[in-house]
């Protein structure tokens, strides 16, 4: 069973389990995620800490079937915690994320036919199916779906059943085809180098959706690379580059008739834990680097070198959206990009949105309850 007992000169409870796990939980964590604290309906703390001492104690503590009940000092309060909540609630560990999915990294010997696939019938009709392959896409950072309706909205469908789509200054969709007076490369017939979209945004977007409701021309293959597999290698392979990269912001900006948008970003991010968090990597959007001149040098070669590894075919790998298929990926990890095409051989029409990443973990959690 479930033992405990008080640690009175470390301020700590002290919880072993069958299983052998043990655990100390400081006494002001236990006060103040004690559940009378919650709202019963939102979940949302309502306890205010500073309501009570910072040297609060616990007189007495006691298992009760599957709850430990604690009796404090200052007014005799009695908590009550499910000993199974402070085995998942573990200080240090914290609580498990079934969105915190580990990056399989991919290189150009990637087959593209081995990429993550769904049926949009099933996705759209069959939660296990949907969770499946979320999860697999989050894995890849690049995903198919197949069998997509005719119908120009149903990538939105898709988008919308995992998250709220992203409105940016191009819309909530938008047309990824040649059209006159273009205000972004996208919508021209030239080639697309290697890119993350919107680097000049304060937060890029996360997933990327993008429908082939036609792709009639020559030309116009759609090329991908794991901008994580390239940084993991850069920072085995030149630590001098990768450090630059990930240290030195530098300025991107979008600019038309009605918008200037501009944000200095590193263009490899790493998280509170120095993990790899997302790139920011878009030649066409970046801005006039404005670092230090006698820095300028040092940076542009360790810019140049990731450039490079993005044209190399080390990391590339190529495939051809036909009408039907839509293209899922993480436009914060994945690079993407396209080779020229001819607008007077045949129609090219892909329709395309995003949903954060935020919103796609959200789905990856809620499908997964009850899955434990």
């Amino acid at each position: 069973m479930t033992t405990v007992f008080l640690r009175g000169g470390s301020r700590m409870l002290h919880v072993a389990w069958p299983n052998g796990t043990s655990a100390d939980f400081p006494f002001l964590w236990l006060r103040d995620n004690c559940p009378s604290g919650f709202h019963p309906q939102t979940n949302e703390r309502q306890f205010d800490l500073t309501g009570v001492s910072p040297d609060i104690a616990i007189t007495s503590a006691d298992v009760d079937g599957g709850d430990i009940e604690l009796i404090w000092n200052e007014d005799g309060h009695v908590s009550r915690y499910d000993a199974g909540w402070l085995f998942d609630h573990r200080p240090g560990v914290g609580l498990a994320d079934p969105a915190a999915i580990a990056p399989i990294l991919w290189r150009g010997d990637y087959p593209a036919t081995d990429l993550p696939r769904g049926s949009a019938r099933s996705l759209m009709t069959d939660d296990d199916a949907l969770l499946d392959f979320l999860t697999a896409a989050k894995k890849t950072g690049l995903a198919l779906v197949d069998g997509m309706a005719d119908d120009k909205d149903a990538g939105m469908a898709i988008a919308r059943r995992i998250g709220f789509l992203r409105e940016t200054n191009f819309g909530t969709t938008f047309e990824v085809m040649s059209k006159p007076n273009p205000n972004n490369l996208a919508y021209t017939s030239h080639a697309l180098p290697l890119h993350t979209d919107l680097a000049n945004q304060e937060l890029p977007p996360g997933f990327q959706f993008l429908h082939c409701l036609a792709n009639d021309a020559e030309g116009g293959g759609s090329t991908f690379c794991d901008g994580f597999a390239i940084a993991t290698d850069l920072r085995d392979e030149d630590p001098d580059a990768f450090e630059l990269l990930s240290t030195t912001p530098v300025p991107f900006r979008f600019h038309d008739a009605d918008y200037d948008i501009r944000r200095h970003h590193t263009v490899i991010d790493l998280d509170l834990f120095g993990n790899l968090q997302e790139l920011h990597f878009n030649a066409h959007l970046a801005g006039i680097f404005d670092l230090p001149a006698d820095r300028m040098e040092a940076y542009y070669r360790a810019y140049r070198r990731i450039m490079e590894m993005t044209r190399s075919d080390d990391y590339v790998i190529s495939t051809r959206l036909t009408g039907g298929e839509m293209v899922i990926f993480d436009n914060r990890r994945i690079l993407h990009g396209r080779s020229a095409f001819n607008p007077n051989t045949g129609f090219r029409h892909l329709r395309g949105c995003y949903v954060d990443r935020g919103e796609f973990d959200s789905r990856i959690r809620v499908l997964s309850r009850g899955k434990r």
